[in-house]
């Protein structure tokens, strides 16, 4: 099987703007293909997994990926998706969060002389000159044509400001720069993105005419990649700083039943023959195929040594094995009071809840036990004695931390 047909055999292909084309070229290796990532966090989180996966796949047939960070639209901020506009950033900060981005992807991407680039459009939309950019670029839009994209919808309900509102336009020329200066032939993006991937090439046809316009491919990813990631503590970040690779192991190995193949499939490297077996699997099987998932997951993200390791502390505790595996947390002297520290700082501190709101809330729901009896009262607390013989806080059915003096 070739690689487009595996792309699609593996779901992860929604809509394509010429199908013949797009086989022709990734299958030949002939691609040259960008993915834009916004700077929106210090960390890439679930949500960009998806893409992260294809660009590896799409590279090791021999297409050429460029990483697009968003340096310069990470100064607008994407309005697509959004019921309010994203918090305006530091120049500092932006470019704090594209180093900590590139970082990251190193652990999928090959960069280097003839492999993969890795771009920032701040470089050339930060050089833009306003009159220049409106009279150069903005005539070869319609007002009309872009109120009606997907992508400003939700934000026309409560107010779209002028700047998001120019979001668009910089997407579009970035397609358009890149094809001028790296030969891009092809863009990727999820669905909220497809209006603005066609404003690049309507760009491309407008400023440089049919025959580049003809060289021009979009391929729209999948959705589900965007529904990831998403807990009910936020978001499940690639940064082990940020979520423990314990804890992203736990997350996709309480992934629902009905989204584990699925997001085999789509997600991990396994071959498809072997995949296509789990189809039958029900019961039981589908823990066993939970574990597969957060296991290549986590050893993609994380590495072989920490992925075995979050297993062998997920087993621990469901299956009463070592329990010296168990996640846990050394509580600094500082968080003590009168010798105690309450519950509910314990549960900050392990990152079990993202607030102190959220653990008295689940305290009061009886959704916490300390060394296996339930707390009733957000007031309750653990005296220095105890934490240095450490105790097990459990919240919820498959949260465990161990927490130590």
């Amino acid at each position: 099987m070739q690689i487009y047909e595996e792309l699609k055999a593996r779901g992860l292909i929604a809509q394509v703007t010429d199908e013949e084309e797009i086989r022709n070229l990734i299958n030949e290796g002939k691609a040259t293909f960008y993915i834009g990532f916004d700077p929106t966090a210090d960390s890439l989180h679930v949500g960009h997994f998806m893409a992260l996966c294809l660009m590896k796949r799409l590279q090791m047939a021999g297409n050429r990926p460029i990483v697009l960070i968003g340096g310069g639209t990470g100064y607008i901020g994407d309005p697509s998706g959004r019921t309010d506009m994203r918090s305006m950033m530091t120049p500092e900060t932006i470019q704090h969060n594209c180093d900590c981005f590139r970082k990251q992807m190193e652990r999928f991407i090959e960069f280097g002389e003839g492999k993969a680039v890795m771009v920032n459009n701040a470089d050339w939309l930060l050089k833009l000159n306003y009159i220049d950019l409106l009279r150069d670029v903005g005539a070869c839009f319609s007002v009309n044509r872009m109120l009606t994209a997907e992508c400003y919808k939700q934000r026309m309900e409560k107010g779209l400001s002028f700047l998001e509102f120019n979001y668009m336009i910089m997407q579009s020329y970035d397609f358009y720069h890149l094809f001028k200066e790296y030969g891009c032939n092809m863009q990727f993006g999820g669905d909220d993105q497809w209006s603005n991937m066609l404003g690049g090439t309507e760009l491309i046809r407008r400023k440089l005419g049919k025959d580049a316009y003809a060289m021009t491919i979009n391929l729209l990813l999948n959705s589900e990649g965007k529904k990831m990631g998403k807990t009910a503590n936020g978001a499940v970040w690639l940064d082990p700083k940020k979520t423990t690779p314990y804890d992203f192991y736990q997350y996709w190995r309480n992934i629902g039943d009905a989204d584990v193949l699925k997001c085999i499939r789509m997600l991990t490297f396994l071959p498809l023959e072997e995949i296509d077996k789990m189809d039958k699997w029900e019961g039981a099987q589908l823990n066993r195929a939970k574990e597969i998932l957060a296991y290549e997951l986590t050893k993609l993200v994380h590495g072989e040594e920490e992925a075995k390791a979050a297993e062998a502390a997920a087993k621990a505790l469901f299956v009463g094995g070592d329990s010296t595996l168990t996640p846990t947390v050394t509580v600094g002297a500082e968080n003590l009071v009168d010798g105690k520290v309450d519950i509910n700082t314990l549960l900050v501190l392990g990152k079990m809840v993202p607030s102190r709101s959220e653990g008295r809330r689940a305290i009061e729901q009886g959704g916490v036990s300390l060394d296996g009896e339930k707390v009733t009262d957000i007031k309750a607390t653990v005296t220095e004695e105890k934490l240095r013989a450490g105790v097990l806080i459990k919240r919820g059915k498959k949260s465990f931390v161990k927490f130590t003096l």
